[in-house]
């Protein structure tokens, strides 16, 4: 039997992951998601600090010439006794296809096709934009549609500039976002000043489609999104920090470098100067089922991001004292943000400070089979609740608002 197929078994259809730690070069580490103060920079100043976790991942980091082996990638644990071995998530996916993830994915997509992240930034990123499918396939990936959610755990403070700019301002014209663009090696291109910024709450979520400008601000975020690592930085200084050119045109196709206007063919213009974004992108959490028969059975889920085909995202807080079983119709990724307890046959606890290398108890993948069954969640705290965050892939067929 293979590595993959025992520790299904073991796991009764729930995969205990790894962390996957990500670095980034153009970024400073806000210092939320709970790896160890000395542990930000372990990969060396070259590599820059570590604001990324990426989670239930089958999707290698693009990260420059420096990447390492496997950078971006979810391993699997599997204990045979007192042998502890790892391998991919992407691998056991591979080889047991529908068994894991179910035939409904795996029959469309040969493959897991998103993750999500934490993204912990000191301060705001550039304006930038991720390519369409149709823009991506010219550089041989995949477009990226992505969201936001800030879990209230990992917020306790708001960073440099909790606001992030969306899109572009009604009445801007197209000459005008080019003319920023042709600037961009001449210092700040002000970008910025053609969009409108909106101020982060804990707890709510914001979506954000392919073609569509944004500068994300500077809460820690949780990132459900397509399974790529597509993007071009269409501001040239943000935090006094100038953005090196190679980022504008990242993703762009070799034969079209140094061409404005296939830049400009990114932007989903109708999508950008939307005047409705607060109506359209952003997200208040709903209720999965009825509130009052949830709480009487000793729990609340709540969709956090729903806006999207190609991904959605939950919420589950367990109160104390409570035992219940949740069921799902598709398989997912999770972790757990609150609390400590039982889940089917795991123990699960939230660390409060994790080592580079180090192993947890708070990130899995439920196979489609047993999330269909039902998952078992114990609480045994008096006080504190069990919080976690749920990932699912595409076209869920719970998502029904």
């Amino acid at each position: 039997m293979s590595l993959a197929k025992k520790a299904l078994e073991q796991g009764e259809g729930i995969l205990r992951l790894a962390p996957t730690w990500v670095p980034r070069s153009f970024c400073v580490p806000g210092r939320r998601i709970k790896l160890h103060p000395d542990d930000y920079y372990v990969l060396g100043g070259q590599r820059g600090g570590i604001d990324e976790r990426w989670l239930s991942s089958t999707t290698p980091a693009q990260n420059g010439p420096l990447t390492g082996k496997s950078e971006g990638l979810s391993p699997v644990v599997f204990q045979d006794g007192d042998e502890e071995t790892q391998f991919l998530l992407k691998d056991a996916i591979e080889e047991l296809k529908g068994e894991i993830i179910g035939d409904r994915i795996w029959d469309e997509y040969e493959s897991w096709p998103m993750y999500s992240k934490f993204f912990d930034n000191m301060g705001p990123l550039p304006h930038h934009i991720h390519h369409n499918d149709e823009h991506a396939a010219l550089i041989g990936q995949k477009g990226k549609p992505e969201a936001y959610y800030f879990p209230p755990q990992l917020n306790n403070h708001g960073g440099d500039f909790p606001y992030t700019f969306f899109g572009i301002a009604p009445g801007t014209t197209k000459e005008q976002i080019r003319e920023c663009l042709v600037n961009f090696t001449k210092g700040d291109n002000k970008i910025t000043n053609f969009s409108q910024a909106f101020r982060l709450e804990p707890g709510t979520g914001w979506d954000v489609p392919p073609g569509m400008l944004h500068a994300p601000g500077s809460m820690c975020t949780y990132e459900p999104q397509k399974a790529s690592d597509v993007f071009a930085m269409y501001q040239s200084l943000v935090n006094e920090a100038i953005i090196p050119e190679e980022l504008l045109w990242n993703g762009t196709p070799k034969d079209r470098m140094g061409d404005f206007d296939q830049l400009m063919e990114v932007i989903d213009w109708e999508l950008n100067v939307n005047p409705n974004l607060l109506e359209t992108r952003f997200m208040n959490p709903k209720p999965v089922g009825d509130l009052e028969e949830m709480k009487a059975e000793g729990y609340i889920e709540n969709w956090v991001c729903y806006r999207s085909e190609a991904f959605s995202a939950k919420e589950l807080t367990i109160f104390p004292g409570q035992t219940v079983t949740i069921t799902d119709q598709a398989a997912y990724g999770l972790i757990v943000m609150q609390g400590h307890g039982k889940m089917g046959v795991w123990d699960i606890e939230t660390p409060a400070l994790i080592r580079y290398g180090q192993l947890t108890n708070d990130e899995f993948f439920v196979s489609e089979k047993t999330a269909m069954a039902g998952v078992k969640i114990a609480n045994p705290s008096k006080t504190d609740p069990i919080v976690m965050l749920k990932h699912f892939g595409p076209n869920n067929p719970d998502l029904i608002l």
